[in-house]
């Protein structure tokens, strides 16, 4: 709870002809309360706003914190500047990227895993944004499933990335393989 507050978009609704977007998703840390300063980060975003109401289970509350699954209510935001994959947060306590280092693990044949090479076109899942990136093997040409690499990945638009944080990836449609962030740019 002590954390800055940090909430995945996973669905944005239009209220009062336009004059408020309700954000909704799960808290992932941290706490917000009705009139604080967020910011949208990801995906092109960089908008902050003021929270103007919050809601749960179609009751208003105050204050809401980590785990709390909530409606943000802002007000002067165009319902087309935000999008599933944007994150909602305290300003300045998390930023977007298109390109981290990473330990990636593919899963089995029978799961789905196949060979990754240098140059891959994989789509990546991170909280609830999901983003074309290709892929740049360090010290082997291929990946075979059921192993491992250090790898460089350059996303197509920038997502909120922390060290850290986990991802999937899917291949040719299928689920492939899973991984960690290990290094972002300064």
């Amino acid at each position: 709870m002590e954390k800055p507050f940090l909430m995945s978009v996973e669905d944005v609704f239009c209220l009062q002809q336009g004059r408020m977007v309700m954000l909704t998703g799960r808290i992932e840390r941290g706490r917000v309360r009705k009139g604080d300063e967020v910011e949208i980060v990801g995906l092109g975003g960089g908008a902050t706003a003021r929270v103007a109401d919050i809601d749960a289970s179609h009751v208003r509350i105050d204050e809401a914190g980590a785990d709390m699954n909530v409606g943000v209510l802002l007000r002067g935001i165009a319902a087309d500047a935000v999008e599933r994959g944007h994150v909602l947060a305290t300003p300045g306590s998390i930023s977007a990227h298109a390109c981290f280092a990473a330990d990636i693990t593919l899963l089995s044949e029978e799961q789905g895993g196949a060979d990754v090479v240098s140059g891959d076109r994989l789509r990546f899942h991170t909280r609830s944004a999901a983003v074309w990136g290709t892929v740049t093997l360090h010290g082997v040409d291929v990946v075979p499933p059921l192993h491992g690499a250090e790898v460089t990945v350059t996303l197509e638009e920038p997502v909120a990335l922390e060290e850290a944080q986990p991802f999937a990836f899917r291949q040719r449609g299928r689920a492939a393989g899973s991984g960690t962030v290990t290094r972002l740019p300064r």
